[in-house]
C-alpha cells in the first residue's frame, strides 16, 4: 500500500479535508499531519512535518497546501531528500513528477476548486518518474 503524508495552514484546511477523503476512497495509507482545524496557524509547522516523513522515506509522496502553495513549497524544499513542486494545473503536477520526480506536490487553495484539487492531485499520483535525460538533472539539485 502507497503511504502519503498531508498537511496544509488555515487557508488549504477545507481543500486537505477533501483530499484526504479522495486518498482513502483510492487505498492509499493517508497520514494527515495537520491542522485539525480551520483556525489560524503557521504553514512551516506543517509543511516541516510532511517533509520530515518524505525525506526519511517513512512515507512515498507529500501534499501540502496553503493559500498560494508558495509558502509550503519554500520549507519542504529546506529538507534533504525533498523535491516539492508546486501545481495549480494537471499538467504542471504531471510534469513535477516525470521530470523533477516530485515526492510532495504543493497547491494554492486560494486559488483552486476543491474539483480541481482533487483533478491535480489524481494527475500527479497517475504520472512516473521519466528518468533518462532528467535523471541527471535531478540529481544535481542536491548539490
Amino acid at each position: 500500500m502507497k503511504k502519503i503524508a498531508i498537511g496544509s495552514d488555515h487557508a488549504g484546511f477545507d481543500l486537505k479535508q477533501v483530499l484526504v477523503k479522495y486518498l482513502d476512497t483510492i487505498g492509499f495509507d493517508v497520514t494527515d499531519c495537520g491542522p485539525d482545524s480551520s483556525d489560524r496557524v503557521d504553514y512551516p509547522d506543517y509543511a516541516h512535518k510532511v517533509a520530515t516523513l518524505v525525506g526519511s522515506n517513512e512515507v512515498n509522496y507529500g501534499v501540502l497546501i496553503c493559500g498560494s502553495g508558495n509558502g509550503v513549497c519554500m520549507t519542504a524544499n529546506k529538507h534533504q531528500g525533498v523535491r516539492a513542486g508546486l501545481a495549480w494545473d494537471a499538467e504542471l503536477a504531471s510534469l513535477a513528477k516525470e521530470h523533477n520526480n516530485a515526492n510532495i506536490i504543493c497547491l494554492p487553495a486560494r486559488y483552486i476548486t476543491e474539483e480541481k484539487g482533487v483533478e491535480i492531485l489524481k494527475a500527479y499520483l497517475d504520472s512516473n518518474f521519466e528518468g533518462g535525460r532528467h535523471e541527471q538533472r535531478v540529481e544535481k539539485i542536491e548539490g
